[in-house]
């Protein structure tokens, strides 16, 4: 009897039995979806991890049944069965073969066979042996489920039942912290959709309970964060939300009060007339629950804005969004809300299968810093004795062939047609990296590439919609320097390229998660770091962004100049994006009583002559961890021997189309991708060598052969074919030399035939049918790989 037989005729009828599937609000959810498989390349995946069983009552998954076969040992699933437990934060979970049952509690460590299983209202009652009302009516609630298209992922919906739970305790500072790309806005949304419903509100933290829907608050620190939030609620009905702005306060009179969900930034809160801030015209218990997403931005400290809001709004349960550990930097965020009631770290993301792996690819040069040189032309005050490093470039001193270089290294380096994030020191570097990427990329559209940066307004944000919107190709590269490190979901972005110094792993972290989103045939993103900040990347808990950028200080002054468009004031009280801080004070507007002149420097002809780099590549094994190319050199010459035995093996798989085809699909499967494979190539000088030769130099210690060799050994042997054929088979091979192995697969034959011909017509005319034409480029492939001699 095999494991779906046991299910159907011991397992099933068992849990029928307890009432599972009986009792009203229960239900059994077989091959139960945990994990989405680790990415391993292009739309291959791990195995993904599925429960056989899981079992729901009350809308709350309540323990976890590992099956085996009728003919095995009962406990054989109990590991398993613990793991998936513990991943869907379950205390009680199963083992059976559908002969005898066991039982494990982890939280107590107890475990041991048991006669059945319990019913839907035991088990619910083993779960949660206090009872508490707000739970029952919390959790009874379904989820909104977008007409059946939306299922919460299971670390979703462990932030989901966790939240609730502390509501229901009475708790009143919340914390939640999961990577950037873990779908934050959907798990608040899902919270508030349980609150509404079950009508909870300020009373239920007393023993009062007055039947009202709660009005709930979400609160961000940029507009196109509470944008995104605004549109994500679209399940409530129109009426009951509100976006709060200045200019509609201003229009009206007063706050808006009409409504049950109101979402704003803080900086509209902060922004009433008279230095008197808007917050002030609610009463403190107007909201009862509030959002704050990217709580670790604004901070809890006791001098910033943030925490005036809040505490303000005392009464209020507060639940804080993150992305973000706990570090020094941000730690009075977590004194403020306490530890998180769940985490989802970056690591457990791409390790799941929900985010997208990624690759470093660090760059040193000979200009990384700079000393004066008399051959250079210098422009201002240089000091001729200092060594100028990474944080100065760009802010004090500016060698705009030191820029030259760097962006021709990248732009060399990507994809051109991927969309790709460029990090500058300022505004203005951003401006001039822009023009740069310009002049340097293949395409001919003029909007290849756009800065967006605070001092680019409506423009620039109407840039960042186009980039985010998958169905445009452009823009393609967009440069920043502050403004792009958070609130940008763009799943296509495939690149980071930081050319300024990045100071902390928290920003670090804030930056990397704008690439973790997933996109179809996106197997990973690259960063291109020119500025060491992949040091960051040591960090065990590695996870996720953000950082607090500075609060905008509106200028003061009397300028009629400076009157405000959209709100008439001189001293402006609309809410803005942050400007850039000093690099010298680090405030915005600059505290600085004489900010320092930038130094220009002119290289010498020589010195340009002179610039050189060097590249590290770091790969990244199956197992999700990051290794040197040592490490993948050697784990690929211990790997390619269990698919291809010698090196005749290899070069007879090698020579056909269709097997050399399905040994790179199972080195891919083996977490060996194309692009990683192309990066090694590099690595150990390869560029010029076909990929057999790569495997033959780490697998058997051959020498590498370049292509054109190849080729050329090649023509010897293709006499047999006649005249027409030989002309094609050259072409072939002429493009096999510039372009690579890829040019000799079977699905390339049409495009070949319409390169060098122009028309398959034109081609059969010339060569014969079809089938003469396939077999004399399959065939004449031997001739490429056959020994040298």
């Amino acid at each position: 009897m095999n494991e779906a037989q046991t299910e159907h005729d011991y397992i099933d009828p068992a849990l029928k039995e307890a009432g599972w599937g009986v009792v009203e609000g229960s239900y059994i959810r077989k091959q139960y979806p945990i994990t989405k498989g680790r990415l391993i390349g292009r739309e291959v995946r791990e195995r993904p991890l599925k429960a056989d069983y899981v079992l729901q009552y009350k809308n709350t998954n309540l323990a976890v049944i590992e099956a085996k076969a009728a003919n095995k040992y009962y406990t054989e699933g109990l590991p398993q069965a613990k793991d998936y437990a513990e991943r869907l934060q379950l205390r009680f979970t199963y083992a059976t073969n559908g002969l005898k049952i066991y039982q494990a509690d982890l939280d107590e460590g107890k475990e041991g066979d048991v006669a059945t299983f319990p019913s839907p209202q035991q088990l619910w009652e083993m779960m949660f042996p206090t009872a508490i009302e707000w739970r029952e009516r919390l959790f009874k609630i379904p989820f909104e489920d977008r007409g059946g298209t939306w299922q919460p992922r299971y670390y979703q919906n462990n932030a989901i039942i966790k939240t609730l739970e502390a509501i229901a305790k009475g708790k009143d500072r919340i914390l939640l912290t999961l990577a950037t790309g873990t779908g934050k806005t959907a798990i608040s949304f899902q919270i508030a959709w349980k609150l509404f419903q079950a009508k909870w509100n300020l009373t239920a933290k007393t023993n009062r309970y007055h039947e009202r829907s709660p009005r709930i608050l979400f609160l961000a620190d940029r507009n196109i964060l509470a944008d995104q939030a605004f549109n994500s609620f679209n399940a409530f009905d129109e009426d009951a939300l509100v976006r709060i702005t200045p200019k509609d306060i201003k229009k009206k009179g007063r706050v808006p009060k009409n409504g049950s969900l109101f979402f704003t930034i803080f900086q509209s809160f902060m922004s009433g007339p008279n230095e008197t801030p808007y917050f002030g015209e609610y009463p403190n218990d107007f909201f009862d629950f509030i959002i704050i997403d990217e709580c670790h931005r604004g901070g809890a400290n006791d001098e910033s804005s943030w925490r005036a809001i809040m505490d303000y709004f005392s009464p209020a349960v507060q639940l804080g969004l993150t992305a973000t550990p706990k570090r020094d930097v941000n730690g009075d965020t977590y004194d403020y809300f306490g530890e998180p009631v769940y985490e989802y770290s970056l690591k457990e993301g791409i390790n799941d299968g929900f985010l997208t792996p990624f690759r470093v690819k660090e760059y040193s040069t000979t200009i990384d810093s700079y000393t004066y040189d008399p051959e250079d032309d210098v422009e201002g005050a240089i000091e001729e004795d200092k060594e100028y490093k990474e944080g100065e470039f760009n802010r004090t001193i500016e060698i705009k062939q030191r820029e030259e270089y760097r962006v021709n290294l990248f732009m060399e380096a990507i994809n051109q047609n991927h969309k790709t994030l460029v990090f500058c020191a300022t505004q203005e570097h951003a401006a001039f990296i822009r023009d740069l990427i310009n002049q340097k990329s293949k395409s001919k559209n003029s909007h290849y590439c756009h800065r967006v940066t605070a001092d680019d307004g409506q423009r620039g944000e109407q840039h960042l919609r186009d980039f985010q919107n998958n169905e445009k190709l452009i823009p393609t590269v967009l440069t920043t320097s502050q403004k792009l490190s958070t609130g940008v979901d763009a799943p296509e972005i495939r690149n980071i390229v930081l050319l300024r110094t990045v100071n902390s792993m928290v920003e670090f972290k804030q930056i990397v998660g704008r690439g973790t989103r997933l996109f179809k045939n996106k197997a990973f993103f690259t960063i291109y770091d020119f500025v060491e900040a992949h040091k960051h990347f040591k960090d065990p808990e590695w996870d996720g962004p953000p950082l607090a950028p500075t609060i905008y200080e509106p200028k003061p002054g009397n300028d009629p100049k400076e009157v405000c468009e959209d709100c008439g004031r001189v001293n402006c009280i609309c809410a803005k994006e942050p400007g850039e801080p000093c690099y010298v004070c680090g405030y915005e507007p600059c505290r600085c009583d004489a900010p320092k002149k930038m130094v220009k420097v002119t290289l010498s002809d020589r010195k340009v002559i002179e610039l050189d780099s060097m590249v590290k590549t770091t790969f990244w094994s199956p197992e999700g961890k990051p290794i040197t190319a040592q490490q993948f050199i050697k784990k690929l010459f211990n790997d390619l021997p269990a698919l291809v035995k010698t090196e005749d093996e290899l070069r007879k798989v090698w020579s056909m189309p269709s097997t050399r085809k399905k040994l790179l699909e199972e080195l891919e499967s083996k977490g060996y991708s194309d692009e990683q494979l192309d990066d090694l190539r590099k690595v150990i000088h390869g560029e010029e060598s076909d990929l057999f030769d790569v495997l033959s130099y780490i697998a058997y210690q051959k020498n590498l052969v370049p292509r054109l060799d190849r080729a050329e050994r090649a023509k010897i042997h293709i006499h047999s074919y006649n005249a027409e054929q030989q002309d094609f088979l050259n072409f072939v091979m002429k493009q096999y030399v510039q372009v690579g192995v890829k040019e000799l697969d079977e699905t390339k034959i049409k495009a070949l035939l319409e390169l060098r011909y122009h028309s398959i017509a034109d081609a059969k005319e010339q060569l014969g049918d079809i089938q003469s034409i396939r077999n004399a480029f399959i065939n004449f492939q031997q001739y490429l790989y056959s020994p040298a001699g």
